[in-house]
C-alpha cells in the first residue's frame, strides 16, 4: 500500500472491490450484536447492489486496489469502511474529512451519522474527529426486504467549505 492512496470518484468497476470490503468490514463491526435476520441479509451481493444507487456519492481510497471507501447521502456520511491493512495511518480521517467537504458543497451545515449502539470503535473514532454524540434510538436501516429497526447512536457536526 503507498503511503498516500489516491481519493477518486467511485467507478463500477470497482463495485465487486467495494461490496467485498464492505461486507468484510459490516460484518466485523456488527455482526455480534445485529439480529440474525439483518445479518443474514448483508451478503456481498446485496452491498454491490447498494453500491450501484450510491456510485454517484462515493469516494474510493485507491492504491491500484480499493482500501477504503465512504459514501454520503442526503445531509449524513451514510457508509466508511477502511480495509484492515489499511487502518491507523490516516486514511480513514481523510475519507471523513472528504464526506464532510462534499457534504458542505452542497449546502449541508449540520451533517449526521449512525453508528450501530454496540460500536464503540467506530463512536470514538468519530468523536475524535470532531464528531458530537447526540443520543440513541431505533431508527430504520436499508436492506433487501425493506427498512429494518436497528438501535443506532446519532452523532451531529457542523461542516463548512472554510477550513
Amino acid at each position: 500500500m503507498t503511503q498516500h492512496p489516491l481519493l477518486r470518484p467511485a467507478r463500477s468497476e470497482d463495485i465487486p472491490a467495494l461490496a467485498a470490503l464492505w461486507h468484510a468490514g459490516w460484518h466485523e463491526a456488527h455482526a455480534a450484536y445485529t439480529p440474525p435476520a439483518l445479518t443474514a441479509l448483508r451478503t456481498e451481493e446485496d452491498f454491490a447492489r447498494r453500491l450501484v444507487a450510491l456510485l454517484p456519492d462515493t469516494v474510493v481510497a485507491s492504491d491500484g486496489s480499493a482500501l477504503g471507501f465512504c459514501s454520503i447521502r442526503d445531509d449524513e456520511i451514510y457508509q466508511l469502511y477502511v480495509a484492515p491493512e489499511a487502518r491507523s495511518n490516516g486514511l480513514a480521517g481523510r475519507l471523513l474529512a472528504d464526506g464532510e467537504a462534499r457534504l458542505a458543497a452542497r449546502g449541508v451545515g449540520l451533517a449526521r451519522l449512525d453508528v450501530g449502539v454496540e460500536n464503540d470503535r467506530a463512536a470514538r473514532f468519530y468523536a475524535r474527529q470532531g464528531w458530537e454524540e447526540t443520543g440513541s434510538g431505533e431508527a430504520p436501516v436499508d436492506s433487501s426486504a425493506g427498512p429494518f429497526r436497528l438501535r443506532l447512536r446519532f452523532f451531529v457536526k457542523r461542516v463548512s467549505l472554510d477550513p
